[in-house]
């Protein structure tokens, strides 16, 4: 696959994951810390993080199976 063509399919799939985050509430699941404060606010998305992380090393080795 050319370089043109492989920034295309990461600008695609960044879309449709954009998209996808306005439906699906990743960022507010137990595990997930909002500290608020008067004037600031501080989010820790630990839990987010490690989900995201399973899935994508799941899909990355379901494709390094087919290869």
């Amino acid at each position: 696959m050319t370089i043109p063509k492989t920034i295309m399919l990461i600008g695609a799939v960044l879309l449709a994951a954009g998209f996808l985050m306005q439906f699906i509430k990743l960022g507010r699941l137990p595990g997930d810390f909002v500290i608020k404060r008067e004037n600031m606010t501080i989010y820790f998305p630990i839990v987010t993080s490690i989900l995201i992380s399973v899935i994508l090393t799941g899909i990355f080795f379901i494709i390094g199976r087919f290869r």
